[in-house]
């Protein structure tokens, strides 16, 4: 994504975004701004962004009036949206719920802009597959699954707790008021596995550490310069069903006595700093539940009836597949009738007894390319740990195709991503020989 489109015409906030984008140089990117409508909609149209970030409060762009030509218009309506807000003007509930239908991922208030945009964008683009998944899983199956992995970076928490919150909401599974409550809940266990998990930061610890004055980000920054503690990550997922929603939240840390620290917890103050996280989230959810390791806790969220949901685009439910760590998945050489959407997991690609790659949710499909070829698997696929597939057959995926033309589009983008990628490898190796 080296080109960004930005949808502003408010000088400061262009100011803000072109500063922040020259300080950071592992985020080069190409900066389009566009006020006129006559461009926007030719910037869309033609060029395909995969993300583009709008100013929803800008007084001066027709933004309804773009966003009904965006509506009607199947080849640009798949990408991804950066929503930008006033606070102090606007509700993020009320302008989630009037831009439902279109492919918002996160919405930032402009006073956030300088300190989590990039890592906004960023993001997006480490888990490229949730630009889509809007789209495909409203095609593919009535509920919808994802996965991120996360570093323990409390900057980026707001960003994954956001995406998860909204994807209901926009769905219209939850009231929009609901929706910031959800997001603090599941901000609240996605800090909890960083701080107590995977930096086993204790109780008496962040006692001391607040009592001292030093912040939370302080304390996990001086735990993460240990090697072993900052490769830990925090694995944040969820699906979505037909009555309700359950997020999983599992870090890498040894755990905890989940009854002991239930019951110190009662007998704290409900204003207490200290197990903030799992009060909030017991109160906001219908169910919470730990694993007797204590190192990963589900928050189950019922949908409410009485929000018009949005309805699948008329396909009906394809083959869900779970598999676990050692599955094959598909063999070298054996007859190529269906592909596979990755909805979570991460797999191994295997020439001739050889580790030749490797796919997770970010590659979006597999096993495309004998798919469309009509030849025979050129690869062995294995999961590496357990994952979710949703089996696609010959009849379906053509039929997808002629009803959503721009799936072709979005195709052929993927497998010159994946060329890419491979002759960055292929330099790689040679380099090094």
């Amino acid at each position: 994504m080296s080109t960004l489109g930005i949808v502003n015409s408010n000088p400061e906030i262009k100011d803000s975004i072109e500063s922040i984008f020259s300080k950071h140089t592992e985020c080069k990117k190409d900066l389009l701004f566009f006020k006129e409508e006559n461009e926007i909609l030719e910037f869309l149209k033609y060029t395909l962004p995969e993300l583009v970030i709008i100013n929803f409060c800008d007084p001066h762009i027709n933004i309804d009036n773009i966003i009904a030509q965006i509506q009607n218009d199947k080849w640009i309506l798949n990408f991804g949206i950066i929503g930008i807000f006033d606070s102090a003007g606007e509700r993020e509930e009320a302008l989630l719920k009037k831009y439902k239908n279109i492919n918002v991922l996160v919405m930032l208030d402009r006073l956030w802009i300088k300190s989590h945009l990039v890592k906004c964008v960023e993001s997006i683009e480490q888990n490229y597959q949730i630009i889509f998944q809007r789209e495909f899983t409203k095609t593919f199956l009535e509920g919808a699954s994802g996965h991120f992995i996360l570093n323990n970076d409390l900057m980026t928490v707001p960003l994954y707790a956001g995406i998860g919150a909204t994807i209901l909401s926009q769905r219209g599974l939850i009231n929009p008021d609901s929706k910031m409550h959800l997001q603090l809940a599941l901000n609240e266990l996605i800090v909890n596995a960083i701080e107590h998990g995977n930096c086993a930061i204790t109780y008496e610890e962040k006692t001391k550490s607040l009592e001292d004055g030093v912040t939370s980000f302080d304390l996990i920054e001086q735990k993460c310069k240990d090697p072993q503690i900052n490769a830990k990550k925090v694995f944040f997922s969820w699906d979505i069903k037909q009555e309700e929603s359950a997020f999983v939240i599992r870090d890498e840390g040894n755990g905890f006595d989940v009854k002991a620290y239930i019951e110190k917890m009662k007998k704290q103050s409900d204003y207490s700093l200290h197990g903030r996280g799992i009060r909030m989230a017991a109160k906001l959810s219908h169910k919470l539940k730990y694993n007797s390791k204590g190192n990963q806790v589900s928050l189950i969220v019922n949908h409410d009836k009485s929000v018009d949901s949005e309805v699948p685009a008329g396909f009906t439910k394809e083959k869900a597949i779970h598999v676990k760590a050692g599955d094959v998945v598909m063999r070298e050489g054996e007859r190529s009738d269906s592909l596979y959407y990755i909805s979570s997991g991460a797999y191994e690609v295997i020439h001739n007894d050889k580790k030749v790659g490797s796919l997770s949710a970010q590659d979006i499909f597999m096993g495309e390319m004998s798919f469309l070829l009509d030849q025979r698997r050129s690869a062995t696929i294995k999961a590496v740990s357990e994952g979710k597939l949703i089996l696609l057959t010959q009849k379906t995926f053509i039929n997808i195709i002629r009803e959503y033309p721009h799936y072709g589009v979005f195709l052929s983008k993927l497998l010159a991503k994946r060329i890419m990628r491979s002759n960055d490898q292929a330099a790689g190796a040679i380099n090094n020989d």
